[in-house]
């Protein structure tokens, strides 16, 4: 690893943990020697430029790990006339990959809580999902990642993550099977203790229990 090496700190809700990123020019090498291991030769004309575009590409892609959830959610409002029902955003689109295979997987992310002591701007709640999907993943520990946010930030009575998506490693690869729809959900609080809130949660965003 050259000297331009550097430790990078990954921000999740555990505690940080530090890694040792390689250089711009470490990340070029790999793309190029994947390129030669599926079969193409990294030094034609179409190719030359492709690692550095690899390398800009993933700094995109993966930008959730330099940013800190928390963060996002922390500017509250709590003039809002005496408001303390669901509070709902749905058809959330999301793209991530998926970390067994680096393939991606895209689709849409519902997310309802019930205010305790304000309210989050409803962008935000866009922006968080936009924070963990931009790392590497699975759909279950992305649910899981964007709950525990809402609730550790926002304290709600009650908190609500469906996500539903379309997983690439089973249409472009293994049994090539394509439409089908992967869906996952948790509920806390009081939309996990009370089945009446978890039915308005399912009408609310369109989908049967």
């Amino acid at each position: 690893m050259d000297a331009s090496a550097k430790l990078q700190t990954v921000k999740t809700l555990e505690q940080p943990r530090q890694i040792v990123r390689p250089s711009q020019a470490e990340a070029e090498a790999a793309v190029r020697t994947l390129i030669a291991w599926a079969g193409d030769d990294p030094e034609r004309e179409g190719l030359l430029d492709t690692p550095r575009r690899v390398a800009k590409a993933y700094k995109e892609l993966y930008g959730g790990y330099g940013q800190n959830p928390r963060e996002v959610l922390e500017r509250t409002f709590k003039e809002v006339g005496g408001y303390d029902d669901i509070v709902l955003v749905r058809d959330i689109p999301f793209h991530s990959h998926c970390e067994h295979h680096m393939v991606p997987f895209v689709g849409k992310a519902h997310i309802a809580y019930l205010p305790h002591d304000g309210v989050v701007g409803l962008s935000k709640l866009a922006r968080v999902v936009e924070v963990f999907a931009r790392r590497l993943q699975t759909q279950e520990n992305l649910t899981a990642q964007i709950i525990d946010a809402i609730n550790e930030t926002l304290n709600p009575r009650g908190a609500a993550v469906m996500l539903e998506a379309e997983h690439m490693c089973m249409t472009m690869r293994g049994v090539h099977t394509h439409g089908v729809s992967t869906l996952t959900h948790r509920f806390t609080g009081v939309f996990a203790e009370d089945r009446n809130e978890q039915d308005r949660f399912y009408a609310l965003v369109g989908k049967r229990a």
